[in-house]
């Protein structure tokens, strides 16, 4: 007698997906069921139509503002990747409001759902994401990010792909900082501009993440015969560029122990996940040779610190928008505004850039980072860097943001600067004049008469500026803006009660 009524695990053996799958499909809608005592039934007639289940789901008509990649054929070319290589694993990534990478894996069997509806979690352990009354999200896969780990083949091949979070009815849940991203790419894309970015990552190596113990004490750009650091930054770019991560340089910092690699120029939505992996990967390149590296942009005092220089234009279509050949600097009119609504906007994103207690240890004269708000073209010691024009180089024309650390979120970081530029190009900001001077010498006299404005000195001063930020408020929406600051005020305190080893030695013999 042919059955009216299916349970969930016999549902999964006619769709040919994981019983877990059906359930949450149950849950956020998508399959219609009833609930019997504690069991759901679904209705023969549901399960027929989930056969043929159009893949043209929620995440398609709630995206349609926003820039995406992901399509039915992606995914099929996916399906065959996965067969093809007998991947058993897949990791989903994303990021808590502070940047911090997480994970939920799922199997080959799980994926083709996964990609289709997206994958049920609970948020509420995740910092910034959702109250325990309101926990269950939905990762949905990105599948232009697909990429298998090259460290893994050897044994069983596990890929990862960067995800969109959504709420459980299909729309891009307001704590999620990739979306945060997106939303002002789209604002930039209405105005004709595609936002470019190249992050200049810098980071230690250290002997274990107990101690700040150095393994070379080479200098910038120096080549150690025998060098294990060289090693592992050779390793390290042989493994993201098999993952599609291309590198215009790497080399040796000032500071011993300290490295830098340069992921090529690309879209901001892009170079974001870029940081992320390329980060994960510099860590895990480090684990398995015994080293620890790290990102923490001061673990050193006396030496420099690890910046994360961002280089930005906007580009219209092919055309480098931050051009002009007729104008002395080289740059239009539109690349003036947008580096002037940086400057103004620069103490206010500085938590979102420099969003570490340690951060602002970094953020200090005499160590190549920006203490003021200024402009130049050769001068390091500005906020912002516009590299010299070379002739014939047109689309290399940027402006180099020098206050970001490694350690920043950097989708959110991201968001901030662009939203900065575009409203110095939305108001006509006007672009003061270029700082050429070295400012870590200049007299405070002098500074006044320039009237250059100095960054947060840490980063309760930073958190204020950020706390009366109409901007910022806009750019990152309520949530992820509340929770931030919450978060970012927690940290402060926790640190403003300690008792420090420098306080012992200087206090304790004499008072």
């Amino acid at each position: 007698m042919k059955k009216d009524f299916l349970s969930p695990t016999e549902a999964a053996k006619v769709l040919k997906i994981s019983r877990q799958a059906v359930i949450e499909r149950i849950n956020h809608g998508s399959l219609k069921a009833e609930k019997v005592g504690k069991q759901y039934i679904i209705a023969l007639e549901e399960i027929e139509n989930q056969k043929g289940f159009n893949t043209v789901t929620y995440k398609q008509s709630n995206f349609s503002s926003l820039p995406t990649t992901s399509d039915k054929t992606s995914i099929k070319e996916i399906l065959r990747i996965v067969d093809q290589n007998d991947i058993r694993t897949i990791q989903l990534w994303f990021v808590d409001i502070l940047g911090i990478l997480k994970c939920v894996s799922i199997t080959k069997g799980e994926l083709k759902d996964a990609l289709e509806h997206g994958k049920g979690f609970d948020g509420s352990s995740v910092t910034g994401f959702a109250e325990a009354e309101e926990s269950d999200i939905i990762a949905l896969p990105d599948p232009s990010t697909f990429k298998i780990l090259p460290w893994t083949t050897k044994d069983y091949p596990v890929a990862r792909m960067f995800c969109d979070i959504l709420t459980t009815n299909g729309t891009p849940y307001a704590g999620d900082p990739r979306h945060v991203l997106k939303r002002a790419l789209a604002r930039a894309k209405k105005i004709g501009f595609d936002f470019m970015i190249g992050a200049e990552i810098e980071y230690f190596y250290f002997k274990s993440e107990k101690n700040p113990e150095i393994i070379d004490e080479g200098s910038y750009f120096e080549l150690i015969p025998n060098d294990l650091a060289n090693t592992l930054r050779n390793k390290t770019v042989r493994t993201l560029e098999e993952m599609g991560i291309t590198m215009e340089a790497t080399h040796h910092e000032v500071a011993p122990s300290q490295h830098e690699i340069d992921p090529k120029y690309t879209s901001a939505l892009k170079a974001a996940d870029n940081v992320i992996t390329c980060k994960y990967v510099i860590k895990e390149i480090a684990q398995q040779n015994g080293v620890y590296a790290t990102f923490m942009p001061k673990p050193l005092f006396g030496f420099n610190g690890s910046g994360m220089h961002i280089h930005q234009s906007l580009f219209n279509k092919d055309k480098n928008a931050f051009y002009d050949k007729k104008d002395r600097h080289h740059l239009s009119s539109i690349a003036k505004y947008f580096i002037s609504g940086q400057l103004k906007h620069a103490r206010e994103i500085c938590s979102l850039t420099a969003q570490w207690v340690n951060s602002y240890k970094r953020l200090v004269s005499g160590y190549e980072a920006p203490v003021y708000a200024s402009w130049a073209q050769k001068n390091r010691t500005t906020l912002i860097r516009v590299p010299m024009y070379r002739p014939g180089n047109e689309k290399a024309t940027r402006a180099e943001l020098r206050c970001p650390d490694p350690a920043c979120n950097p989708y959110l970081a991201f968001a901030v600067m662009l939203t900065a530029g575009l409203e110095g190009i939305e108001k006509k900001y006007p672009l003061p004049d270029p700082v050429e001077p070295n400012i870590y010498h200049m007299a405070m006299e002098e500074r006044e008469k320039r009237g250059l404005t100095s960054l947060p000195g840490n980063l309760f001063e930073a958190i204020l500026e950020t706390e009366n930020s109409q901007f910022v408020k806009e750019t990152l929406g309520n949530h992820i803006f509340n929770r931030f600051l919450f978060n970012k005020r927690k940290e402060w305190e926790e640190y403003r009660i300690q008792i420090t080893q420098h306080e012992i030695k200087k206090y304790l013999p004499l008072l």
